[in-house]
């Protein structure tokens, strides 16, 4: 089924939906990610250090620290509070410095009041210690005032975030892939609608069109405008052709039977008379194979029906071709069929084997179905590819013609509603079957 079809238009349609929500929401995910975490970098940063300037102060005026606060050495500071109270010694004589955070080793510091000394903040987000702010304030020599604050809070809101940015991702792509595919549901019905009328088309149905009335100007609507277009064109083309070759079948029909009157009076041992009757029966069949397609291609054909022992008509026809064919039958059906076009397609078929073939030419009856093979070159890969053209007889190795016999032979099989394939037998030969079984049957 077209919608269970991974590589429908719609499953496309709706993955490149999928995608563009995708990086849409890993932008804006990232965006509130770095932005929530920064505000709470701050957050902690502004927490960290009121509590060690109050600490600081009360250090001051009392001279002993709380119990929440510790007084370590310089050896005992964390490398980067150590690092930053140093580089701030070395420049105390400026008025100030940058606040901010650092993230794992990262660290900075900030200008207290007048009063006080030098703050350093950090942020430990390195195992074992995860989640932990520092600050470190001087408060004589060698003596440093230290807190460390809990950020799991704060981290845990990130965390938290994280997830309902995911979740709310995966929820709306189980709400907008479903929606996609819908909404291409118009056009894969009209693009499946066009497929069917361009296959109509293709089997002979030139009234069939797409038709674009009341629909919107969309591309798909061009595509079906145009197909219209080409089949419209095409139908015009092939009945001027189908017209053409009707008249001059015509047209030809009156001065060749006055030829053939005419050569009727001719000297019968004469030999260029003979000569002349000779091209007078070639340009005679050629005028009624004409005709016959004229008809074929107007469809005025029509196949009466009769059950006929296929063996013995297959029999009797390759007998009237006067050819040295060999005929074989195998579990031969009587077939419900039209008796005078088989023989029509039988005599062409063994005509055209004989004449740009080789021998032995050989016709087997199976069933219901007629193989004609000759060990000629075989068929040309344009005929193989296309089918019979009229007036192309392929390839040079397989002689003159003009054409006629296998495309008639084609149109007879499509009145009888049997199916004529042309193939070429793996050790060399062509081979032509004609396949009289139902079609209901043969599915």
């Amino acid at each position: 089924m077209d919608f269970l079809n991974p590589r429908a238009l719609r499953w496309k349609i709706a993955a490149l939906t999928a995608a563009a929500c995708c990086a849409v929401a890993a932008v804006v995910g990232f965006l509130v990610h770095d932005a929530t975490r920064e505000r709470g970098l701050r957050v902690g940063t502004d927490r960290t250090l009121t509590r060690l300037i109050a600490a600081e102060r009360e250090y001051e005026r009392t001279g002993k620290a709380r119990a929440d606060i510790d007084v370590r050495s310089r050896g005992e500071l964390p490398e980067p509070l150590a690092r930053d109270l140093a580089t701030f010694a070395e420049t105390e004589t400026e008025t100030g410095t940058e606040t901010g955070t650092g993230t794992g080793t990262d660290t900075d510091t900030e200008a207290g009041p007048p009063d006080t000394g030098a703050y350093a903040t950090w942020y430990d987000a390195d195992p074992p210690n995860w989640f932990w702010m520092w600050g470190a304030v001087a408060v004589a020599d060698d003596r440093f005032l230290v807190v460390r604050d809990d950020m799991s809070t704060e981290v845990r809101s990130l965390q938290l975030l994280d997830r309902s940015i995911v979740k709310s991702v995966l929820a709306a792509l189980l709400f907008v892939v479903p929606l996609a595919a819908l909404a291409t549901e118009p056009v894969n019905r009209r693009l499946r609608h066009g497929a069917r009328t361009a296959r109509r088309i293709a089997d002979g149905d030139l009234d069939a069109r797409i038709g674009t009335a009341g629909r919107a100007r969309d591309e798909v609507t061009e595509m079906a405008s145009a197909v219209d277009d080409m089949a419209a064109a095409l139908q015009r083309k092939l009945e001027n052709e189908r017209r053409f070759t009707a008249d001059v079948a015509h047209e030809l029909r009156t001065p060749l039977m006055g030829l053939v009157t005419a050569a009727g009076l001719l000297p019968e041992d004469d030999e260029a008379a003979g000569l002349v009757r000779d091209r007078l029966r070639a340009l005679n069949a050629l005028v009624e194979d004409l005709l016959e397609i004229s008809r074929l291609d107007a469809g005025a054909e029509r196949a009466r029906l009769d059950p006929v022992p296929l063996g013995e008509l297959v029999a009797d026809a390759v007998r009237r071709t006067g050819t040295d064919t060999r005929v074989g039958t195998v579990d031969a059906e009587v077939v419900e069929t039209d008796p005078r076009r088989v023989e029509r397609i039988v005599v062409n078929l063994v005509t055209n084997a004989h004449r740009h073939g080789a021998a032995p030419v050989e016709v087997t009856v199976t069933g219901a179905r007629i193989t004609v093979r000759d060990h000629g070159p075989g068929f040309p890969a344009d005929l193989l590819e296309r089918g019979p053209q009229r007036f192309r007889t392929g390839a040079s190795e397989r002689g003159r013609g003009h054409g006629l016999g296998l495309t008639v032979a084609q149109g007879q099989s499509e009145v009888l509603g049997a199916r004529l394939t042309f193939t070429n037998a793996p050790g060399g030969g062509a081979v032509a079957t004609l396949d009289l079984t139902p079609r209901s049957s043969a599915a």
